[in-house]
């Protein structure tokens, strides 16, 4: 089990700290990358979505090790122990709270941020070879004095990262979700409240049947995609589920 944290409950040392949250839901057949469930069935689904945690919690355990900490940022309250085994030593969980999907990123912040951290970064579950170089890049930029916000753009028109030293309600504001305007809209927030905005490299999310045929070819054959300008993490539990898959076609 991982310590569970409470918001408000401020810990100790950590104001000089950035938390790496990842966004997850309980990995569940039937609850998570349904939009996979296509080409890989349910329980297929559920065990890359397995992959991507364990993944991108390794990925962030590397980054841990300069002035940053890992966390999961789970829904639903009650099923933690769904995470059981599938996270480093270090890491800790925070429930989700609030509706819609804006709603969840500004409480996950607010509630993140509560708990004494200098600052936080919301990473999504579905990037497994999202690049570390990002990922500390973020993190540095977060440590140096003034008020900002860090967001790393996905290729189909979204975000895969919001950074933030404050809670600033209003970056979350009128954004159509769920569509391929995100990150522009955001952007235009972040400029209409009037902060620095620090850009990543664009990255991609893996969704549905066509990327995850993009996470394939990165993987399994050393292609980049076409708009990648460094080199992705190396997503060694996602690789070994591909290659199973590839070797045992009949289990999916």
């Amino acid at each position: 089990m991982y310590p569970v944290l409470e918001p408000g409950t401020k810990l100790e040392g950590r104001a000089g700290v950035c938390a790496l949250a990842v966004m997850a839901k309980a990995p569940r057949a039937g609850k998570v990358k349904t939009r996979l469930a296509p080409v890989l069935g349910f329980e297929g689904a559920a065990a890359i979505n397995v992959c991507f945690l364990r993944d991108t919690a390794r990925n962030i355990a590397a980054v841990c090790e300069g002035g940053a900490a890992g966390l999961v940022c789970y829904t639903p309250v009650g099923d933690e122990a769904a995470f059981d085994g599938l996270l480093p030593e270090g890491f800790a969980l925070i429930a989700q709270r609030g509706d819609a999907f804006g709603e969840r990123l500004l409480a996950a912040a607010e509630d993140i941020l509560a708990c004494g951290f200098g600052a936080v970064c919301l990473i999504d579950s579905d990037s497994p070879t999202l690049p570390q170089e990002a990922l500390k890049q973020a993190v540095e930029v977060l440590a140096q004095p003034g008020d900002r916000v860090v967001l790393g753009g996905s290729d189909d028109g979204g975000y895969y990262l919001i950074g933030l030293k404050r809670a600033h309600a209003g970056v979350f504001d009128g954004i159509t979700w769920s569509t391929g305007s995100v990150y522009a809209e955001t952007v235009a927030q972040v400029k209409r409240v009037g902060l620095e905005l620090v850009e990543l490299p664009v990255w991609y999310d893996v969704d549905d049947a066509e990327t995850l045929a993009v996470l394939e070819r990165e993987l399994l054959h050393g292609v980049k995609p076409e708009f990648a300008r460094v080199d992705g993490y190396d997503a060694m539990a996602t690789r070994e589920f591909l290659m199973q898959r590839i070797d045992h076609p009949k289990e999916f």
